[in-house]
């Protein structure tokens, strides 16, 4: 057994999940003097090459393309759809800011959908943005879980609407079998510090529609015909010299990086389900608490805990976090309103302006969800007794709780049963409401 933590792990302490021979990798692409992805070698011979090939394999794909990061991979993937300039786009209001900025990047107007009890996007509310005249969406996995894409798919067929999978924060997350990421017209990821691959900085996008990838591999940077190395067989008939140039491109060390990253990608993402599933599991009969739940059995990478307390004010869900935080397990309060959390869209000012109220009563139900719940990052390098620690914290703080609550009665009261991650009832057998 590993020793007792002395501080929770999270990438901005420095935590990685890294090998030496990912380190080999980086200072190989170093010692070989050849940062730019566009040099005198063929593609199929770059670290860029190499690594957008293998993403191909392992996500089943058509076309990859390594970026600068997540933000501009959607960014090229909305700008290669060639929607009219300031299209209105739907994203949820739950998020984090870089999907609207993206949007806001691309030249569109982001349009906000409200999300679920579960913290998903309400393919409901999509369907009256769609109403109102949306002509694509982003859908976000956000923290992990992954969105209702079947749903949203056939809505967006229904309305001929475009799809982008933010796939940025679920990375290796699969729904039914398949990837997320690989639903809509484009897939976009990130490989920044606390993503499932780790370069630092940096991203990649995803799509099976070669002409729209070309696209892509210009706006990028890919000038003076460059575009044509990415396509072995036959090129789009795509002009290069048709769109301007953003220098979006991943470079050869953050590429050598990422592809002998993903190499263990199943380590890590077994990891992190192991240790989602025995905490969420040690809380599911929890009074006061509501597990985030996925859209379908196991759809959720499991790198953070996500639950929300129904019925707290924020006041309380800061109270809640920072007991838990006194047991050396970090959690945040998204709705905290002394915080800049920029996963709470009434933060947003550069899209919502600067009253944090009323952007808030601009979507009541996403405001109510995020302002009750509790995010706790879960390393893929943490052990059982780590995840024991956590349980025990959680634990402790809503025993806390309830001895504050009016008249003693539980903060969960009428609610109905949670359910494990699998579907499954949590309370089976059991008596009391949660």
């Amino acid at each position: 057994m590993n020793p007792p933590l002395t501080t929770w792990p999270t990438y901005d302490k420095g935590d990685v999940f890294l090998s030496p021979e990912d380190i080999a990798a980086a200072i190989e692409a170093l010692r070989a003097q050849l940062f730019f992805r566009y040099d005198f070698r063929p593609h199929e011979e770059t670290f860029t090459g190499l690594l957008e090939r293998r993403l191909c394999e392992v996500f089943g794909a058509g076309h990859a393309l390594a970026c600068a990061s997540g933000t501009t991979a959607i960014t090229l993937s909305l700008l290669a759809l060639q929607l009219p300039a300031g299209s209105p786009i739907a994203c949820p209001a739950f998020t984090f800011a870089a999907t609207p900025s993206a949007i806001l990047l691309a030249g569109h107007r982001p349009v906000l959908v409200e999300c679920d009890e579960n913290l998903h996007l309400d393919v409901r509310d999509l369907r009256r943005v769609f109403d109102e005249g949306a002509k694509a969406v982003v859908v976000v996995h956000m923290r992990g879980f992954a969105s209702d894409m079947p749903e949203i798919c056939r809505l967006a067929e229904e309305y001929g609407a475009l799809v982008v999978e933010d796939a940025v924060p679920a990375l290796g997350a699969r729904l039914d079998g398949r990837y997320l990421g690989t639903f809509g017209h484009f897939g976009a990821f990130s490989t920044q510090s606390d993503k499932s691959l780790n370069t630092g900085e940096g991203g990649f996008l995803l799509t099976d529609d070669p002409e729209a990838y070309a696209r892509a591999v210009v706006y990028s940077g890919a000038y003076e015909g460059r575009m044509a190395r990415h396509f072995p067989g036959k090129v789009p008939d795509v002009d290069d010299r048709a769109f301007p140039i953003f220098s979006f491109r991943m470079d050869e060390i953050r590429a050598a990086l990422a592809a002998a990253l993903l190499q263990r990608l199943p380590d890590r993402l077994a990891a992190h389900r192991r240790n989602y599933d025995y905490v969420a599991e040690r809380l599911a009969d929890l009074d006061g608490i509501a597990l985030r739940q996925p859209v379908a059995p196991g759809a959720y990478l499991g790198e953070a805990l996500v639950f929300r307390l129904p019925g707290a004010t924020p006041r309380e869900c800061v109270a809640f976090a920072g007991a838990v935080a006194a047991e050396g397990v970090d959690a945040r309060a998204l709705g905290d309103r002394d915080d800049v959390n920029v996963r709470a869209f009434w933060n947003w000012r550069f899209l919502l302006g600067d009253n944090p109220e009323a952007a808030r009563s601009l979507f009541p139900t996403s405001a109510r969800y995020v302002s009750e719940a509790i995010d706790i990052p879960l390393s893929a390098n943490l052990d059982l007794a780590d995840c024991d620690r956590l349980v025990t914290a959680v634990r402790k703080a809503a025993a806390g709780r309830a001895l504050t609550q009016p008249n003693g009665e539980s903060a969960a009261a009428g609610r109905a049963p949670a359910t494990k991650p699998n579907g499954e009832s949590a309370t089976a057998g059991r008596t009391a409401s949660r």
